[in-house]
């Protein structure tokens, strides 16, 4: 094990680097993070920050000196960054892993042979592809780019067999999938860890509601039948074990079908939907993530309490500061900053978390307390 006293890197400065650092700062280690952003999240709550790109020789090979073990927080790192890293430090996840999760194409191909149920698909990377694609999947469908999308960024619907063509061009024509629209009943997500030794410690899967294609709500447990939540997570490990995976993972699943699961991406890091563990579980999955860096035995994920996490958006700016006193003044709810600066429209600024006596009381009690941020503002 890397015992308490290390220190360990990071490589990305968002919000999820941020909380690494100080579950890692509270558990006895010193964290280097690097991030070419001065004002990053995660660089400010770092002991040493390297403000440079993430694919800098020189940078690299400080934070290779710095640090006793390496992680990420975002999935689009330079895949050579990692390889060079690896080549002097325990680089977890490993390169391999993140990229093929970059590209959407690697990914669904990897879900599918993986013997994984994935929506239908097809690449596109040139005209003529599209056209197939669009023969074969049909409509409704989604395009997505194969890279770099995020929070429903890098996708437009396709309606209609006439759609597709514009729908690339808006798009870049860049390689993309199409993917067909499932009859989605529910989406759910399992956040877990996975130690060196195999060993995997899933959470309970979160119930989850989009806005405009960023999450909004994360509803623990999720309110379906027991047998489904226990497949889910059985389906999460699988996931992890396909990929040799050491570290935290998120796996967005739909249900759709009738009850039927499909995987429909997976995140190489600590999940935006996994924020409730912090409140409501024995161990929050940051603690799990430097965990499983530092080759630590996993901690038990269990859930103390319902839960609920609502995103707040830099659109609760727009007026003013929030007003955080009448958010507070809700029971069981607890607020999480991510020390941004400057609050935009749609960015994630930070989350709520509401404990409660059941999943209904802590979702309306969490949405009521965000809405009350701008109550009179």
């Amino acid at each position: 094990m890397i015992g308490p006293g290390a220190t360990l890197g990071v490589v990305g400065g968002g919000q999820l680097g941020r909380m690494f650092a100080l579950r890692a700062r509270a558990m006895g280690y010193r964290v280097a993070v690097l991030e070419p952003d001065r004002l990053s999240p995660a660089g400010a709550a770092a002991d040493i920050h390297l403000a440079a790109p993430y694919d800098d020789p020189a940078a690299l090979a400080e934070l290779a000196r710095a640090a006793d073990a390496i992680t990420t927080e975002f999935e689009n790192v330079p895949a050579e960054a990692l390889a060079q890293l690896a080549r002097s430090r325990p680089v977890r996840p490993d390169g391999r892993a993140v990229a093929i999760t970059q590209d959407r194409i690697t990914e669904k191909r990897h879900i599918m042979d993986a013997g994984f149920r994935t929506a239908p698909f097809r690449p596109v990377r040139t005209a003529q592809e599209l056209a197939r694609a669009v023969a074969v999947i049909g409509t409704p469908a989604l395009l997505k780019t194969a890279r770099l999308g995020y929070d429903g960024k890098g996708q437009v619907p396709v309606n209609a067999a006439e759609d597709a063509a514009a729908a690339w061009r808006s798009l870049g024509e860049v390689p993309c999938v199409l993917e067909q629209r499932l009859a989605l009943e529910l989406e759910i997500s399992v956040v877990l860890a996975r130690g060196t030794d195999g060993r995997v410690a899933a959470f309970p899967p979160g119930e989850n509601r989009h806005r405009h294609g960023i999450l909004e709500t994360t509803v623990v447990p999720a309110r379906v039948p027991p047998a489904l939540a226990v497949r889910s997570q059985e389906i999460a490990g699988a996931v992890a074990r396909s990929l040799d995976y050491v570290g935290v993972m998120g796996v967005e699943l739909f249900l759709a079908d009738g009850g039927q699961l499909y995987v429909n991406e997976i995140a190489p890091r600590p999940h935006n939907s996994g924020h409730y563990t912090i409140d409501a579980c024995a161990v929050d999955q940051f603690e799990q993530q430097v965990r499983a860096l530092c080759e630590a035995p996993l901690g038990a994920p269990d859930l103390l309490s319902p839960v609920a996490m609502v995103n707040l958006l830099g659109d609760l700016w727009a007026n003013g500061t929030p007003a955080w006193e009448q958010a507070l003044a809700f029971p069981g709810v607890r607020l999480h900053l991510y020390g941004k600066a400057q609050p935009r429209p749609g960015r994630k600024m930070g989350h709520i978390n509401c404990l409660a006596a059941s999943p209904e009381v802590a979702l309306e009690t969490a949405v009521a307390a965000r809405d009350a941020l701008t109550r009179g503002r």
